[in-house]
């Protein structure tokens, strides 16, 4: 038995932000029903073919789903969304600014008709201020939040490589249902909730805001390291590989100096004898060490670090991860079904011995139409007259 087996989700969902939610949901033993517009559905269906002729990201975050083709702004539409919402535990819609409220979807709305609900209205700037009207994709919130000023180089701002403002508001909307869930098995009733990404991003620039709001000074990002420790960053090897090794404390960076360097000048140095000084002199650290590791195959300085008790990494490229014996060797691989036959995904990253997360297929648009309405108590030939009016 998984954690969710019988839990409801009715989601009205695009792109990545609600579609993790729901996926995670899901591969916790949910039922998740995913509404799609009958003409294209979700929008990530047709990003790219890289997936067998399927998209990179709908493969991703949408096994384990039921794919229900509905247009929602149909005249019919209401009767079916009626007994589809009486039916949920749970709700979720990242629709844009506005048409929620206007297909009564939203959190107050649904939580006002159906008091026992979890229902998660997920936007890019929250309600209210100046900007809850706008559209907001992941670049842009990341962009108006101040994630991309601190990725990069100095003048070379950037956007992190995954999408950060998506991912972390749908792993937040999942765990606030997890939560409501479990306040309302002991109070009965469920809840409204609200999750911003500007909210996230913000949250997450936590260290850097206050080192801004506190000192009047903003940090530059330095692409492959961290602004706030040193030594801290990626050096070529001898092999023409990369090495990323770190160091977060003046223990460490004595251990470093001493065991990897073999410098115990450069312990006992009194300019790097804190963090702070080391930062001011990263350059010079840097260098020291790149001269150091060109000197020494990857194996040995992944060795050599790991004896020292040295945080150590291989720089690696995605074709690297995709083989990379860690997922390997600990079967993290799995296959699932889809509309081009088995494709392979990742277990999620949560795992319990007490159960086994669902992997299920990735859904074709509208594969389970006809059996979610008849689950919903809709007559075979009431189902034909709906696709006949071209709600479905």
């Amino acid at each position: 038995m998984n954690p969710l087996d019988g839990v409801r989700v009715v989601t009205f969902e695009q792109a990545i932000a609600a579609p993790m939610c729901t996926r995670h949901l899901a591969d916790l033993g949910a039922r998740v029903v995913k509404v799609e517009n009958p003409r294209g559905g979700d929008f990530t269906r047709s990003y790219d073919e890289a997936v067998k002729g399927l998209a990179s990201q709908f493969v991703w975050l949408n096994r384990n789903k039921e794919s229900l083709t509905l247009d929602v702004k149909h005249p019919s539409a209401p009767a079916v969304l009626d007994r589809l919402l009486a039916t949920a535990d749970v709700v979720v819609q990242n629709l844009a600014p506005g048409a929620a409220a206007r297909l009564g979807v939203d959190a107050a709305t649904l939580t006002a008709r159906f008091p026992r609900v979890v229902a998660v209205d997920m936007s890019g700037y929250g309600p209210g201020g100046p900007l809850a009207h706008k559209r907001a994709y992941d670049l842009l919130v990341q962009s108006e939040a101040g994630s991309c000023a601190v990725t990069g180089r100095p003048g070379e701002w950037a956007k992190p490589g995954i999408p950060v403002a998506d991912l972390g508001s749908g792993v937040y909307a999942l765990s606030s249902v997890l939560a409501a869930l479990l306040a309302r098995d002991r109070t009965g009733r469920g809840a409204a909730i609200s999750v911003s990404m500007f909210d996230t991003i913000a949250e997450w620039m936590g260290f850097a805001l206050n080192y801004t709001a506190y000192t009047g000074l903003e940090r530059e990002p330095n692409g492959l390291s961290s602004p706030t420790v040193a030594p801290y960053g990626a050096y070529p090897t001898g092999d023409g590989q990369t090495v990323v090794l770190g160091t977060t404390n003046d223990k460490e960076w004595q251990r470093l100096a001493t065991t990897l360097l073999e410098r115990s000048d450069l312990a006992g140095d009194p300019r790097y004898a804190t963090n702070a000084l080391r930062c001011e002199r990263r350059d010079e650290l840097d260098a020291l060490i790149a001269a150091w590791t060109a000197q020494h195959p990857l194996a040995d300085l992944l060795a050599k670090a790991d004896a020292a008790g040295i945080g150590n990494a291989r720089l690696n490229s995605v074709s690297d991860v995709v083989a990379h014996p860690q997922l390997a060797e600990r079967e993290r691989w799995r296959e699932v079904d889809s509309p081009v036959g088995p494709l392979r995904a990742l277990l999620p990253p949560f795992a319990s011995p007490d159960w086994t997360p669902r992997m299920d297929g990735v859904p074709a648009l509208g594969e389970h139409t006809d059996s979610v309405l008849r689950d919903l108590g809709f007559e075979m030939t009431e189902i034909a007259e709906l696709r006949r009016q071209g709600a479905l």
